[in-house]
């Protein structure tokens, strides 16, 4: 075994997947199972397919391409609008495209035309959060200049929070999405098939039964492939935290004063350092850090081993309360969070290891 790996348990992600959908039948929703988060791995997202999603959704042209390739035949989603040089790349890997800028939906529409095919497309609103989408007020005119493009068919619309301005999904952030929708009916002529109504910070509105009926869809990747809501990070009851885990080495294990010793300035990565003085401590450095993986956001599963640093290279563990059980060689493991499990399946370092 090359170290660092991460593990990737899809017996976990199957029954994650499984749960997820059976809590949100009772709204009548359904979900589009997101995997950006892993690179695209096709494997997990075979893993995701236990829950029967609407189809699997990701930001990058590379990664759908990549799962196609794996041999999935179903829907494909486009999550971030391509740039206008790659809607000939999208229109080719991918059915769905979320939108906002009519003059991207003219270039797909044109790609989707050359190719003898029709491109679905769902535009996307700005309910709150600042990031992608029209404003809902003009929502309809731009829903009516897509709808009227050649090769696009406006299948439905979306949103997004709590990802950018961190906004909160809220049953009246819904309810006025729904409003939206009307609108856009009205403006089309045509009934809309599909509403987008965010991602897994929406988990929390379905349990407490909040979600209005004319939601159809949620795009899932943190409830599914790690557990949690993406609100508060509360674990999704009969889900499983860690269906992935990242496993290091220790390189050096030595017991050091905890406060930096000097003038103090900026760390490598341009900020200054805050260090609690808890005196001299056991301290152990792994062989994994910054550029594979947020040491923020991993969770030690070793009994008395606490992340307190890293650099580009070096994860720095207090181990003082580990006894002698960590050693130069031993291997330390890590449950990560969304932000860590990006970086780490992003980093060409880290091993990936599926069971």
């Amino acid at each position: 075994m090359r170290y660092p790996f991460m593990f990737i348990d899809v017996q976990k992600i199957m029954h994650n997947a499984a749960t997820v959908s059976r809590l949100l039948a009772p709204s009548g929703l359904r979900f589009v199972a997101v995997n950006k988060s892993t690179c695209g791995h096709p494997e997990v997202a075979r893993a995701m397919l236990a829950g029967n999603p609407v189809g699997v959704g990701d930001s990058r042209i590379e990664n759908l391409r990549r799962l196609r390739e794996s041999g999935y035949r179903g829907e494909t989603v486009l999550l971030r609008a391509p740039s206008p040089s790659r809607c000939a790349e999208a229109v080719e890997v991918t059915d769905t495209s979320l939108i906002s800028e009519p003059t991207i939906a003219r270039a797909l529409g044109d790609a989707a035309r050359a190719r003898g095919k029709t491109h679905n497309v769902i535009l996307m609103v700005d309910m709150g959060d600042r990031r992608e989408g029209v404003l809902p007020g003009d929502a309809p005119g731009v829903a009516k200049a897509i709808s009227s493009l050649p090769g696009i068919r406006l299948i439905g619309i979306g949103t997004n929070l709590a990802c950018y301005g961190a906004v909160i999904p809220t049953r009246d952030k819904m309810e006025a999405l729904l409003e939206v929708k009307e609108s856009v009916e009205k403006a089309v002529g045509f009934p809309l098939e599909r509403v987008s109504g965010g991602n897994s910070a929406n988990i929390p509105l379905v349990m407490r039964g909040e979600m209005p009926r004319g939601i159809t869809e949620l795009r899932l990747g943190e409830s599914v492939l790690l557990g949690t809501e993406a609100a508060e990070r509360t674990l999704i009851p009969g889900c499983h935290r860690d269906a992935f885990t990242v496993h290091a080495e220790v390189i050096e294990l030595i017991r050091k004063p905890s406060l930096p010793s000097g003038k103090i300035g900026q760390d490598a990565f341009g900020a200054v350092p805050v260090i609690v003085d808890r005196g001299v401590r056991r301290r152990a450095i792994l062989a994994i850090g910054r550029q594979d993986v947020d040491p923020d956001g991993i969770t030690p599963v070793d009994e008395g081993v606490t992340v307190i640093g890293a650099s580009s290279d070096h994860l720095i563990c207090d181990v003082e309360d580990a006894g002698d059980r960590v050693k130069v060689g031993s291997v330390l493991s890590f449950i990560p969070n969304y932000g860590a499990l990006l970086r780490l399946a992003t980093s060409p370092y880290v091993e990936k290891v599926v069971k």
